[in-house]
């Protein structure tokens, strides 16, 4: 050890230092996350306990090999006692074996008793390969890990980083730094990265931000706020999620389960759509009838529409009874996707409302769900259920308008979709 020559940033000796076992370093390009994994494979690798060896693991060989070999080298010259290239393997004196391994090539992850891995980019790793073959390796020894990497959108990446953030489990904590974190580099070079590159690419591989839509196909700046209008009519639109094994299902943290989302808006008459609330959760059947009872009870809305299909199918035999049973009944709408795929059913049935102002969301709700729903709308591994659910408001809110003075020649309007 003491011949190694270890200069660190101040948030590496953080990230060093801590004694989680599992920690995710979520970072900017060239903040210096290769430069700690190859200083923690070290570091690990010298305190091995007899048997056991440290991994490297990135989303290819080839990037193994680009990312990684040539740092260890440099940075354990003073007591690395040999390599070998084509095996991609790094020798210490206390016997251990630092392995080089692409996750492209899983099956030469598998064996042996690991004390430590790193798994870089892992936003680009399938999770199974921790899941199902590296985790297991690290049970003998209680291993740890650092998973380290730039954001590719809400993946497993921002599952596990947001683990670690919670604090629920004390194994695993998380942090986040971005490049501006480097301070050799010049910022400078930040900011003309930020003037010249697009938003999407600066604020992945610069800010490594999860929050990032992208497309910019709803914008924050169309988003309204206000107090319900005393005129108008209630309606109701579900989206239902699968109602099978939830209870099972709900332990899982991360599981990307839909969810179902009840929007209660009130229509205007001069068509715009004031949104009292959009209730949702991970429901079974029952309870998403209950919950479909109370809105009506509450609000009696002049119609309730339901997507048609399977899930309408499973629920409605529970609705009708409660509603029987209550007293209490209300017109059911089947709403279709129209031959329209969800994100066509979304950007008709909302993105038009939302840009002419015609959507209003009530000012006393909290609508932090739905505002980042709306703004990284569409991005992978994010939920759309509350988006869905009001675009359905669209079939519910056909609204026809004709010039009196044309009225021998008119045909119908519809303001609301543009139509």
């Amino acid at each position: 050890m003491a011949d190694l020559d270890f200069r660190l940033l101040d948030w590496q000796k953080e990230v060093l230092l801590d004694k989680t076992r599992f920690k995710v370093v979520v970072a900017g390009r060239r903040c210096g996350k290769s430069r700690l994994a190859a200083i923690m494979l070290l570091i690990k690798g010298l305190e091995c306990p007899p048997g056991s060896h440290v991994m490297y693991v990135a989303p290819t060989q080839g990037q193994a090999r680009t990312i990684i070999w040539q740092m260890l080298l440099d940075l354990g010259q003073g007591v690395i006692t040999g390599s070998h290239v084509n095996n991609m393997e790094v020798y210490l004196p206390n016997g251990v074996i630092i392995y080089v391994r692409g996750a492209d090539r899983p099956d030469t992850l598998r064996g042996g008793d690991l004390y430590f891995i790193v798994i870089d980019e892992y936003a680009d790793i399938k999770p199974v390969v921790w899941e199902q073959v590296l985790r297991a390796s690290l049970a003998r020894h209680k291993g740890s890990a650092l998973f380290i990497g730039t954001p590719k959108g809400r993946n497993h990446f921002y599952d596990i980083y947001q683990e670690g953030l919670s604090g629920e489990d004390e194994e695993w904590k998380s942090w986040h730094f971005t490049t501006a974190d480097n301070p050799l580099i010049d910022p400078a070079e930040i900011q003309t990265a930020k003037n010249k590159l697009s938003t999407f690419s600066f604020k992945q591989e610069y800010m490594a931000s999860f929050d990032n839509a992208g497309t910019d196909t709803f914008k924050e700046e169309w988003l309204k706020y206000g107090v319900e209008p005393k005129d108008g009519s209630w309606y109701i639109t579900v989206d239902l999620a699968g109602f099978e094994a939830i209870m099972s299902q709900a332990a899982n943290k991360k599981n990307r389960l839909d969810q179902t989302a009840i929007s209660v808006v009130k229509l205007t008459d001069d068509g715009k759509w004031f949104v009292k609330k959009i209730e949702y959760g991970r429901w079974d059947v029952r309870e998403n009838a209950v919950r479909i009872l109370k809105n009506i009870r509450e609000f009696r809305p002049l119609g309730i529409g339901i997507e048609k299909g399977a899930l309408m199918n499973a629920v409605m035999p529970y609705l009708s009874d409660l509603m029987r049973k209550n007293n209490l009944f209300a017109h059911i709408t089947p709403l279709t996707h129209g031959n329209r795929t969800k994100h066509d059913r979304i950007i008709w049935g909302c993105q038009g409302m939302f840009e002419h102002g015609r959507v209003i969301l009530n000012i006393d709700e909290k609508w932090d769900d739905f505002k980042d729903q709306y703004l990284m709308y569409p991005t992978k591994g994010v939920h759309d259920d509350l988006m869905d659910s009001l675009s359905y408001m669209a079939q519910m809110a056909v609204t026809t308008y004709f010039d009196a003075d044309d009225s021998e020649e008119w045909e119908p309007i519809d303001i609301i979709s543009g139509l």
